[in-house]
């Protein structure tokens, strides 16, 4: 039967719905927008946050002549309940690669199974994996054939811009050449000062971020804006970005790394001067246990196993990971070339050690690099894949304490009630007073709030060197309201915004106490179409029509002409050619297509 074409009605309130109970997908499948004799009403979900990209797009939409609904929810957690509903045609959403490679860009999105996927096409998949295996010479144009087959053929994703990443701090306070602003990597706190280093000690770093509801304090659990911060300051990791998104051992637990010929086997050389944190009588203490390679080994094993802990959220992440040991045999390290072919692995790994490599021990007893003998961690990947290096510098590829996760979590996985249960890095485990994290990073929780969370600097990590925290005490304010973070920083109750609203920048260049940095970043908004249960999920031609609908040059011009264009999530990282440009004449021909199915 063919769709009726009705006449159009511009919706233009916004439906807050954040007290309403979410509707069950019984109701969702019954709903008025599926009805094959009515044009679909367009449900557009999102964030408070969200409502300037909201608006915008509802008024596109409307001009080329949809019905539009918005469905706005205040904050991460009642958005997910809708989103998990199917409350929605289409999601407000973005994403940042905080790993500096593309294939982070769109595997947990987008790949069948991924950890934030709800889309399976089998195309999608192949290019997905195929590009991961290529170098960036070769995988430029696997990855415009992805955007292709993502965006221009099916429209799965709707672009609306690339953002720029900035920060907002107070300079008077804050040391400037102490404060990093990096394109992928999680703000870090260790290098901070303040301006009178007395204060160091006895004054706390005021920072801020948006959602107080942390999904979960144990690295692999977590994959969002909750605990992307928090988590990268309290797990040290095998490696790290620099601010340019270079891989370096430079504030991570190696002390070098190298690629062995045949891109599948990455060695690092461990240090010794990093001890696990703990907290009692809420203060960080120094436990005196090194953090060693059989941590690393128990902490990779568990990243890549979807079974090792309930609602494990990155294994995607880590799933090259073949295994993970400890090398003994030195002769290994002497026999195998780099792959650049510069020379052995030994000699890679020794080019920035103090002291040579003497002895690759296993026992951490025996452990001491001051006379040559370290622990050397061996990673294996399924294939060749040089971007497993990217994911081990993610914040879920923090290493955690073997000996304290499985103490705490010593409840039976297939019976797990997380109403009952606590599991490591619950964040009810801190806001009751039984903290049971262990920290391998610079920093460590103390306590939790609705309101705050407080940290202090572990003593065990790497005392006595430049690399130690600089300020003791850190505190996090939650506070959900942009324009309210920055009137904070504005009265000098926090010293730093980290990802300030590009509509703000002139607000901190005309106050004399504020300085910004702002650089182009890895992070993209756009929206997701529901793919289960509603009219869009079936029709290709009518997601299309939607997509011709977006007008990216109007978007920016809201922000001011500080958004960048977009294709996907890949497209700060890849330059593929492709971009969206609004057209009304698609808008009608792939609209009357769907009438016509």
């Amino acid at each position: 039967m063919k769709k009726k074409l009705l006449p159009f009605l511009a919706t233009t309130a916004a439906l807050i719905l954040g007290a309403c109970s979410v509707q069950t997908e019984s109701d969702v499948s019954q709903g008025t927008n599926t009805s094959s004799e009515e044009k679909p009403t367009i449900e557009i979900l999102g964030m408070s946050a969200n409502e300037t990209d909201m608006n915008i797009v509802r008024d596109q939409l409307i001009k080329n002549g949809f019905d539009v609904k918005l469905n706005t929810q205040p904050d991460y957690s009642s958005f997910s309940a809708q989103q998990d509903a199917g409350n929605f045609d289409l999601a407000v959403t973005g994403w940042t690669t905080v790993t500096g490679n593309p294939d982070y860009a769109v595997r947990s999105l987008f790949t069948t199974n991924g950890d934030y996927s709800i889309m399976s096409d089998p195309e999608v998949d192949a290019l997905i994996n195929e590009a991961a295996l290529e170098t960036p010479e070769e995988y430029q144009e696997t990855y415009k054939e992805l955007e292709n087959v993502l965006v221009t053929e099916k429209a799965y994703i709707v672009p609306l811009y690339n953002s720029l990443k900035a920060q907002a701090f107070d300079k008077n306070l804050l040391k400037e050449e102490s404060i990093h602003l990096s394109k992928s990597r999680a703000f870090a706190w260790e290098p901070v000062s303040f301006s009178d280093e007395t204060k160091n000690e006895t004054d706390s770093l005021m920072l801020t971020q948006t959602m107080s509801d942390l999904t979960s304090l144990d690295p692999i659990k977590a994959n969002d804006g909750s605990i992307n911060q928090l988590n990268t300051n309290m797990y040290v990791r095998l490696v790290n970005l620099t601010d340019d998104d270079q891989v370096t051992s430079e504030g991570a637990l190696s002390h070098s790394h190298a690629i062995a010929e045949g891109n599948s086997d990455f060695y690092f050389v461990l240090r010794d001067d990093i001890n696990f944190a703990a907290v009692e009588n809420g203060q960080a203490i120094d436990t005196g246990e090194m953090v060693s390679g059989q941590d690393v080994i128990f902490s990779l094993n568990r990243a890549k196993d979807s079974n090792s802990v309930p609602d494990h959220r990155t294994y995607t992440l880590h799933e090259h990971i073949d295994t993970v040991e400890l090398v003994t045999n030195l002769s290994e390290l002497e026999s195998i070339q780099l792959s650049n072919g510069s020379g052995t692995v030994l000699e890679g790994l020794e080019e920035n050690l103090d002291m040579p490599i003497a002895d690759a021990v296993e026992e951490i007893a025996e452990v001491d690099n001051t006379s040559g003998s370290y622990q050397v961690i061996k990673v294996t990947t399924t294939e060749p894949f040089p971007q497993v290096l990217n994911y081990l510098a993610h914040q879920s590829a923090g290493i955690v304490s073997q000996q304290q996760v499985e103490s705490v979590n010593n409840y039976d996985i297939n019976s797990f009630n997380p109403s009952i249960d606590i599991a490591y890095g619950d964040q009810r485990a801190i806001i009751n007073g039984t903290n049971h994290l262990y920290a391998s990073g610079p920093y460590i929780m103390t306590t939790k709030d609705d309101y705050e969370a407080q940290f202090q600097a572990n003593p065990g990590y790497r005392p006595e060197t430049k690399e130690a925290p600089n300020i003791k005490n850190v505190t996090v304010r939650f506070i959900s309201d942009p324009d309210s973070a920055l009137s904070s920083l504005r009265s000098g109750e926090i010293y730093l915004l980290y990802g300030l609203d590009e509509t703000k920048y002139e607000i901190v260049e005309n106050d004399d106490s504020l300085a910004l940095q702002s650089i182009p970043s890895n992070a993209v908004t756009y929206m997701l179409f529901n793919t289960n249960g509603r009219t869009v999920s079936e029709s290709a031609n009518l997601r299309k029509s939607i997509l011709y609908s977006i007008n990216q040059e109007e978007i920016n011009a809201a922000y001011e002409g500080k958004k960048l264009p977009a294709y996907s999530t890949v497209s700060p990282l890849v330059d593929t050619g492709n971009e969206l440009v609004a057209d009304p004449a698609k808008v009608t021909e792939y609209f009357e297509a769907f009438i016509n199915e």
